[in-house]
């Protein structure tokens, strides 16, 4: 029976990275699709990366209860269409859905058998670390993230299971240990 697996974590943690690595090893997983208002960027595909939505076709779904979770981020909306998770289980597809916390949570209540992954930083000081080594953001963008980070680290208590992403290989062998049993 196919499983949806929802993984979260903070910024700058490498939960993509751990992602992509995983399944370029078992591509008989999935990762699940979602909705955006924000501009297709070059190179992306519709039904690959994202799906795209006007704004106001976006509300409409909101408005209709087709999302499993939806949140707006940097004045753009992304969303998980319930329809999209359901049929790609029922095609006996594993799901990964990479998310925010408050958003997985959302998925646990809606989608209680969804099991829910959170990959963690080695420690909070070498998150600010990465994130400071990025030279990206402005200190008050860094701070507005750490913030952020202190309430997806309080929120990944209600989680299944929380991997400690020292290493991507190691991150990458205990999400197969949750994953394939």
């Amino acid at each position: 029976m196919a499983k949806l697996f929802v993984i979260s974590g903070s910024s700058g943690v490498g939960k993509g990275t751990v992602i992509n690595k995983f399944l370029s090893l078992h591509p008989e997983f999935k990762l699940s699709i979602s909705c955006t208002t924000r501009g297709k960027r070059e190179g992306e595909q519709e039904g690959v990366n994202y799906f795209y939505l006007l704004p106001e076709e976006f509300q409409n779904c909101v408005n209709n209860g087709e999302f499993l979770e939806w949140a707006e981020f940097s004045g753009n909306c992304y969303g998980t269409k319930k329809a999209f998770v359901e049929k790609c289980l029922s095609n006996g597809e594993n799901l990964i859905l990479e998310i925010d916390t408050k958003g997985a949570l959302n998925v646990k209540k809606l989608m209680p058998e969804a099991v829910l992954i959170f990959i963690a930083p080695p420690s909070f000081e070498e998150l600010e670390a990465r994130l400071r080594g990025r030279h990206t953001e402005t200190e008050e963008a860094i701070q507005k993230r750490l913030a952020s980070i202190k309430l997806e680290i309080e929120n990944s208590k209600h989680f299944d299971y929380k991997v400690v992403n020292d290493t991507v290989e190691n991150a990458v062998k205990k999400l197969e240990g949750i994953t394939l049993n």
